[in-house]
């Protein structure tokens, strides 16, 4: 339904348009490259590798900004009085996954962005490393790691690998 969706409305467009899609759809909190990689494969007809690329790209390009803003922004956002619930329930979240990330740390928080299930990517995952103090270099390096591991997940379920697998087990 959503590939659908995108053919139907980015299906004529020009190949660089598709590929901007993607890149795009990656950035995006929750959807991430879980979502992008799909698209771009499924929708667009994007080579697996260049969709891979893209995605990976696009989905880490907003985790230094998260890792450095989050917390005063959270903070500004819990002192006015329409995005005090917002604010409030971000930081809910990352308590609630700050055990898990702890125990490992930086493996720990690797792995939680490994997991290709919504809430559990690159903005998650940079919202518990920032909350939970975590230092910049490695929650970069763990959610980097996270990333391209759910991106080959990701890829290999796309393309039927894992199907392939599973059958011969």
């Amino acid at each position: 339904m959503i590939a659908e969706f995108f053919a139907n409305t980015f299906g004529q467009a020009p190949e660089f348009v598709k590929y901007i899609v993607t890149f795009l759809i990656s950035m995006l909190p929750v959807v991430e490259l879980r979502g992008a990689i799909p698209v771009g494969i499924a929708a667009f007809g994007i080579p697996w590798y260049w969709c891979y690329i893209i995605s990976v790209i696009g989905n880490l390009l907003p985790v230094p900004i998260i890792l450095l803003f989050i917390k005063k922004l959270i903070g500004w956002m819990k002192t006015t009085k329409k995005l005090n619930k917002l604010g409030l329930w971000l930081e809910s979240k990352a308590e609630k996954n700050t055990p898990k990330v702890q125990r490992f740390e930086v493996f720990g928080l690797m792995i939680f962005v490994a997991i290709p299930l919504p809430m559990t990517g690159a903005w998650t995952g940079a919202l518990v490393a920032a909350l939970t103090g975590m230092k910049f270099r490695n929650a970069l390096i763990s959610i980097t790691g996270g990333v391209l591991i759910a991106g080959v997940i990701v890829t290999l379920i796309c393309e039927g690998v894992l199907g392939f697998l599973s059958f011969l087990i």
